[in-house]
């Protein structure tokens, strides 16, 4: 037999053979489009879902990683393994097959060689090609249905065919062959040489479906290790979540603690870490918070305490002063008429700054949280009218409200409220002012609300002083002539729910629009060029704080045809929010100033 050399594959056309070098980008494109997506997800989740993601991801990343490239070693070392062996069998079958064979055999001579080579241990189908005595070409196959010169590649027989010039790199003409095909299900190893010196020409195919099922079963063995690494590393991830979370978790419980005004909230400090680190900043800006806090409630605390001993110990003097200014305002015409002036100076000036000290005690009032509604059943009607007149602004307001509207409310304090509101709205307005009341959400009223009107009528204008009750406002009823607070009439509307809603609008040219954030806060007035009023810029603050205690609200808007509205809410029934204190008649302590706030 002659000696023949072996050479490398042709062609591989196994269905693990490999990709093509343009689809691996694309392939990437589209991972990277879809991690993207799955990251911008994970913007709007929890911090313990995104490590969870984050660390499963990575695990599989990496499982998937290390299980193919164990796969594609294992898979190569297990098919050059049976390559190998199946090759060096097939070339030396081929040469001691043959070797006793003559230069022109007999077919029945190439079936018998054929199938002593077939008979070995590697198993495999083989086809012997060759040229008899009468120089017919014959053809030998152990296997007429799976070998046969048609199911041989046409590339590898060109291949063996092939006679390759001899020189120094090459010392044969003829090589052995290799490739991997398809046929049907199964895979196979097509092999094929030519013997030198005018021999036959072998080819054999092996099946690899054995191989394919070792494959297979590495493959499902390395999926399993890959769920299992991706399960590992979840509970890893949560695991990780829990002991990086828990220290985040209990510093938002106490910031939460500590934007409630808990503040002596503090954190326990265990480990030297970056969390450590963070616990210690939160206790030490909680610790500086707090003792702020202090200082400033402290410095707070005393200021109302300063305020409320001034008032206190301004009203005995003032006590005084207001009796002399008295007895000279009595004695006015007797006086020298260029003393006059100056007196009556002295009484305007007495009576502003007793309203100043009687407000000033008010805001203290509100600010130490010592105010309380003392609840009275109030006719609305009535007691606008009482306000009205009591202050002689008669002529120049107009009351747009139904008698027998009967809300559960602090008389007192709801005359503070109108007081100041209406006295506002003539000071710094125009007339007429119109005061309107209604009710919204109460039962048996139509379109949301009711309405009506009641006649007004009587002296004095806005300029007039007021009357005596100015300081401290009726406690309730009306005016004279009014139905007696004893008893409600029968179509009388009982306190119940809803809203009792009071408009005070005046014809004037409006409030500034940089005046509005403004109008209600304390001793704010709109025109720098006359700081000094009549008012002391506390009425509208002290009638906001008195809505506030009944749970209500005052707004303040302009009107597209002119003019400024000032909006009053009610509930119809304050009684929740009074603490069952309630009175059949009288007055607790000032009413404050009815013509307050400027604009």
């Amino acid at each position: 037999m002659r000696e023949r050399a072996t050479g490398g594959a042709a062609t591989d056309d196994s269905p693990g053979g490999g990709t093509g070098s343009a689809g691996v980008p694309a392939a990437g494109r589209r991972v990277l489009r879809m991690l993207g997506r799955a990251s911008g997800l994970l913007r709007w989740t929890s911090l313990r879902l995104r490590l969870v993601v984050v660390f499963a991801l990575v695990a599989l990343t990496a499982a998937v990683s290390a299980s193919g490239i164990a796969y594609w070693l294992n898979r190569n070392t297990v098919l050059d393994r049976t390559q190998n062996a199946v090759l060096k069998d097939f070339r030396k079958s081929l040469e001691d097959s043959t070797r006793s064979l003559p230069l022109r055999p007999r077919c029945t001579e190439l079936q018998d060689a054929a199938r002593q080579m077939a008979g070995g241990p590697q198993n495999y189908a083989v086809l012997l090609i060759g040229v008899d005595r009468d120089g017919k070409d014959c053809a030998a196959t152990t296997n007429k249905d799976l070998l046969t010169l048609k199911n041989v590649p046409t590339s590898l027989r060109s291949a063996v065919n092939e006679v390759r010039p001899v020189d120094d790199s090459n010392r044969y003409s003829h090589h052995l062959y290799w490739q991997r095909k398809q046929v049907g299900d199964s895979p196979y190893l097509v092999a094929g040489a030519k013997v030198i010196g005018g021999g036959p020409t072998g080819y054999m195919m092996k099946s690899l479906a054995t191989e394919r099922q070792d494959l297979n079963s590495l493959a499902w063995s390395l999926g399993i290790a890959t769920a299992l690494a991706l399960v590992g590393s979840a509970l890893l991830a949560q695991a990780a979540a829990t002991t990086v979370l828990r220290p985040v978790q209990r510093l938002g419980h106490a910031a939460r603690q500590l934007g409630e005004g808990r503040l002596d909230t503090r954190l326990r400090v265990t480990g030297t870490d970056e969390l450590a680190d963070l616990s210690r900043t939160f206790n030490r800006t909680a610790e500086r918070l707090e003792q702020r806090v202090e200082e400033l409630s402290g410095r707070e605390a005393a200021s109302r305490r300063f305020v409320a001993d001034m008032s206190h110990e301004l009203r005995t003097p003032l006590t005084a002063i207001t009796a002399v200014s008295e007895v000279l305002e009595e004695e006015a015409d007797s006086l020298d008429p260029m003393i006059a002036p100056a007196v009556q100076l002295v009484v305007s000036e007495t009576r502003r700054l007793n309203d100043l000290v009687e407000n000033l005690m008010e805001v203290t009032r509100f600010d130490a949280g010592t105010a309380r509604l003392v609840l009275d059943e109030v006719d609305v009607a009535d007691q606008v009218t009482a306000c009205i007149d009591a202050r002689a602004w008669l002529d120049a307001v107009e009351l747009d409200a139904d008698r027998g509207t009967v809300a559960l409310l602090d008389p007192r304090r709801l005359d503070v409220i109108l007081a100041n509101l209406i006295g506002n709205a003539l000071k710094h307005g125009g007339s007429p002012v119109r005061v309107s009341v209604r009710t919204e959400g109460v039962a048996g009223d139509d379109a949301g609300g009711r309405t009506g009107s009641t006649a007004v009528g009587g002296g004095g204008g806005a300029d007039a002083p007021a009357g005596p009750e100015a300081d401290g406002g009726p406690a309730g009823g009306a005016g004279d002539g009014s139905p007696e607070r004893s008893g409600w009439t029968a179509d009388a509307e009982r306190p119940g729910s809803g809203t009792l809603v009071i408009r005070v609008r005046d014809h004037g040219p409006g409030i500034p629009e940089e005046v509005l954030p403004h109008v209600f806060d304390r001793f704010y007035k709109a025109s720098a060029s006359r700081p000094r009023s009549e008012g002391s810029g506390l009425g509208l603050s002290i009638a906001l704080e008195n809505a506030h205690i009944h749970g209500g609200e005052i707004t303040a808007a302009n009107l597209p045809e002119g003019g400024a509205v000032f909006t009053l809410r009610l509930p119809m029934d304050a009684s929740p929010l009074a603490g069952g204190d309630r009175r059949d008649g009288g007055a607790e302590g000032p009413a404050g100033e009815g013509t307050e706030g400027g604009r």
